[in-house]
């Protein structure tokens, strides 16, 4: 990652974002990067973050009883165990996929001069996607922590994409414009000398795919 000049220290928090039991192996398993794989991204990013002084918040997804997913008691709505053991500022519960609805969560930001989140969990195409969006929307600066997060394949009406595409695709658009998109190891780094982490522009993104597709 190409170094960005050193600025003003941003206020960050660390929001992680529905790391369920259903994403293991359950009724919405991750395929993209590897739930196991992304799982232990997760866990790092929130003992580096503790160990930074970086403020965590954990959100869960839940919904009806009869839901196939994140019902309400089951135990596919519980954290992961290695997420609900680590220790956090500010615990949110949600209904709908962005953080920022129906919780009070832009409100804690504020209250606590939050400037930058930090986005990791699940799914990197639905409720990481939406918060990421929604954030920028309100001013906050984004960073999004590409292997601490997945997806799982579709197939619809409009057609059907892999785990990985939908991945790649979503990490490539959020890093022409709404977030600063990184490996959990480039971040840590960033935490400790300062460097804040490079963004990017839809017009230098589209730039550099058309030279790419001239050579």
């Amino acid at each position: 990652m190409p170094e960005s000049a050193k600025g003003k220290a941003p206020g960050r928090a660390l929001i992680v974002v529905d790391v369920q039991n259903d994403y293991d192996g359950g009724n919405l398993a991750i395929k993209h990067p590897p739930f196991r794989d992304s799982v232990a991204n997760v866990a790092r990013a929130m003992d580096a973050a503790i160990e930074a002084g970086v403020k965590v918040v954990v959100i869960k997804q839940l919904a009806p009883e009869t839901s196939p997913v994140f019902a309400k008691g089951s135990h596919g709505a519980e954290l992961y165990p290695e997420i609900a053991r680590r220790s956090r500022d500010h615990y949110i519960e949600k209904t709908l996929p962005s953080a920022f609805t129906g919780t009070d969560l832009e409100e804690w930001l504020r209250a606590n001069a939050i400037d930058t989140i930090t986005v990791i969990g699940y799914m990197t195409h639905n409720c990481d996607l939406s918060t990421v969006i929604h954030a920028v929307h309100m001013g906050f600066a984004v960073e999004f922590l590409s292997d601490a997060t997945g997806s799982l394949p579709y197939a619809n009406s409009a057609g059907y994409a892999s785990a990985e595409d939908i991945h790649r695709v979503v990490t490539v658009i959020l890093q022409s414009r709404f977030a600063a998109v990184l490996k959990t190891a480039e971040w840590i780094d960033c935490l400790k000398t300062g460097v804040l982490p490079e963004r990017d522009t839809p017009y230098a993104s589209n730039q550099r795919a058309l030279a790419r597709n001239a050579a």
